[in-house]
């Protein structure tokens, strides 16, 4: 292969080399489309997908070689411009991972910007990112992919003109019938796209600056964000993973995250077409299919599996299952992002295969990855080195001032990765119009995360800037509490949060989940940390044993549903003894908590005067006459 295209990446001093070099001098390819066809030439007839219908049937696969994915892009991204689709209009996909979403998702970005949803969302929310997003064309899982999300059809009808309807991976027999909606066409893609030219796209293909998708933020904390990535963003991304010199054209990537998040787009569908790789990818439901762990060493061993990706709690699990007689030495490189990683996880892990956890780091608005680990290489602590071409900097909260290595504030990062800004509406053209609401500055990012640099550049987090708990006015890491914990040697996760306090605001509480078998005690971890902890102000009020510490669909750390527990917890104590029949919900509504009360036998006047004591938003239950607090 090219040395200008692919430089020696395997080890932090390598950077210095590879940035001597301009990025638009290494010849990448303008668009994703662009980068398929380039794969398509080199490889015809190497085997890019490998897709396991799931977890139970992973030795009855469905393969499609380059060429064969070139062309089932070009018949769909045909079907797409014969329904108007063009350069700045978004098709909305929302279906788990199949066989047919695949080129789904490459066809969107050739004929106009990919909007891939999460189906689980609720409808409202869904229902407004496809206003946002502008999309009238609706690829979709059918009622045989996912019964669930095909049910949400009939709410998201009316913002739509044609629904594309896709199949499980390798489907036997007639497909179900569809339903008749007036004024929307609803058709399998696959028999539309039957009569459409395989050889070549119809319309006008991307170019470096174009849009290519929008990526929503979470939708955990109210309706999501819609961060969009032009081509030049994720291509350029996409090189910096594939230029990992540890794996090269024959590695074969395992695939199991939903393609609504960045990563399985960028890291296990774009990165493995710069080298021509095979992507095995996972059935439906992907990493939280409980069946997949039974069955993963021997995936890895009938595969070759030699790269995988995932979150912590993945790898959690993997380290309980036992590998047997699996020949899993292809695996050589498993990253791990999302979320801070335990000790214990990853010595658990690590002696369970032998591969070392790799850490990274990114964000949706930064396309996906911006800092990575070297396994031949380790920094403790640290979540990497910056990726070339990609630039970090520390700064104060306040002040925007860059902070020297060592102090810890906000995370910045600057390079072709940056997103172009959320998309906040259209214009009289129905162009997307684009605002970065103040995560942009001078062409830095924001990433909301805070972190040190030590003194090689290295990146070391420490939690997101809005989860800090504030005591009294004094600022509390959450991570001091969390490192404190996972230094327990029977903890394998925490999560603190602030816990409403009529005195101090809030205090700090902690959630852990503990290994198999463990016998400690919720004092005995709550005494370990306040030993452990910098200071007396961060020793957690409380530490309470979860089974599982809740996470988003792509496992992220979920700390709003800790901190409504935690809000619920104190508010039920502090009403005992008000009254028979009171009872007390808190849930997460529009990114914060909202404690709802059901005063039973309880005097209303008695329970508002004790609520108001409080820094938090609540009211009564729908059934209790009486005004709403707040």
């Amino acid at each position: 292969m090219s040395e200008l295209l692919w430089p020696h990446y395997a080890a932090p001093s390598d950077l210095v080399a590879i940035e001597e070099v301009p990025l638009e001098a290494r010849g990448l390819p303008a668009s994703t489309y662009d980068l398929l066809a380039r794969a398509a030439r080199l490889w015809p007839d190497r085997t890019a997908l490998t897709v396991l219908p799931d977890a139970e049937r992973w030795r009855g696969p469905l393969r499609c070689t380059f060429a064969d994915l070139l062309a089932g892009v070009h018949r769909y991204a045909n079907v797409l411009h014969r329904f108007g689709v063009r350069r700045g209009a978004a098709v909305a996909l929302m279906a788990p991972n199949c066989a047919e979403l695949i080129p789904a998702t490459l066809a969107a970005q050739l004929a106009g910007i990919a909007a891939p949803l999460n189906g689980a969302l609720a409808p409202a929310h869904l229902t407004e990112l496809l206003r946002r997003s502008g999309a009238r064309v609706l690829v979709t899982a059918g009622p045989e992919l996912a019964p669930d999300v095909w049910a949400k059809l009939p709410e998201l009808a009316e913002a739509l003109d044609a629904v594309l309807v896709l199949r499980p991976t390798a489907a036997v027999g007639d497909p179900a019938p569809l339903p008749r909606i007036d004024g929307v066409l609803i058709a399998y893609l696959a028999d539309l796209a039957r009569a459409e030219d395989a050889s070549a796209f119809t319309g006008e293909p991307p170019r470096p600056g174009d849009l290519a998708a929008f990526f929503h933020t979470g939708g955990t904390t109210g309706i999501p964000k819609l961060a969009a990535h032009t081509h030049e963003s994720e291509v350029a991304n996409a090189w910096m993973i594939a230029a990992n010199s540890i794996l090269d054209g024959d590695a074969v990537i395992f695939a199991a995250l939903p393609l609504f998040h960045v990563n399985a787009l960028v890291v296990t569908l774009l990165a493995p077409l710069f080298k021509g790789q095979q992507v095995v990818w996972a059935g439906p439901l992907g990493y939280r299919e409980p069946a997949l762990y039974g069955e993963f060493w021997s995936i890895v061993e009938h595969y070759g599996i030699a790269a995988m990706s995932a979150v912590p709690t993945v790898y959690q699990v993997l380290a309980q299952c036992p590998i047997g007689t699996a020949d899993i030495s292809s695996l050589r490189y498993a990253m791990v992002g999302a979320s801070p990683l335990p000790d214990a996880v990853r010595a658990a892990f690590e002696a369970r295969s032998g591969v070392r956890l790799v850490e990274g780091y990114g964000l949706t608005e930064a396309t996906c990855a911006s800092v990575r680990s070297f396994p031949d290489a380790p920094r403790p602590a640290a979540v990497g080195q910056r990726m070339p071409y990609q630039w970090v900097k520390v700064v104060h909260p306040e002040s925007g001032a860059e902070l020297p290595a060592g102090r810890t504030g906000l995370l910045a990062i600057a390079g072709p990765t940056v997103f172009a800004g959320y998309v906040t509406g259209r214009d009289a053209q129905g162009r997307p119009v684009l605002d970065g609401l103040g995560k942009l500055v001078d062409g830095w990012l924001d990433t909301g995360d805070l972190a040190r640099l030590d003194t090689d550049g290295f990146v070391h987090l420490a939690g997101r800037a809005k989860d800090l708990i504030i005591r009294g006015g004094h600022n509390i890491d959450p991570v001091v509490i969390e490192d404190a914990l996972l230094a327990h040697p029977h903890v394998t996760g925490a999560g603190a949060v602030g816990r409403p306090d009529p005195h101090a605001g809030e205090v700090p509480v902690a959630y852990v989940t503990l290994a198999p078998e463990a016998d400690t005690t919720e004092d005995e971890l709550r005494q370990w940390a306040a030993e452990r902890v910098p200071e007396r102000a961060a020793a957690p009020k409380s530490v309470t044993v979860l089974a599982a510490l809740p996470v988003t669909d792509v496992g992220k750390p979920y700390k709003l549903a800790l901190r409504a527990d935690a809000t619920r917890l104190v508010v039920t104590e502090a009403l005992a003894g008000q009254g028979a029949g009171i009872e007390v919900d808190a849930a997460v509504e529009d990114g914060s908590v909202l404690v709802s009360v059901t005063p039973g036998a309880g005097d209303l006047e008695a329970i508002s005067a004790i609520l108001d004591r409080y820094a938090l938003r609540w009211t009564w239950s729908p059934a209790t006459p009486g005004p709403v607090a707040s």
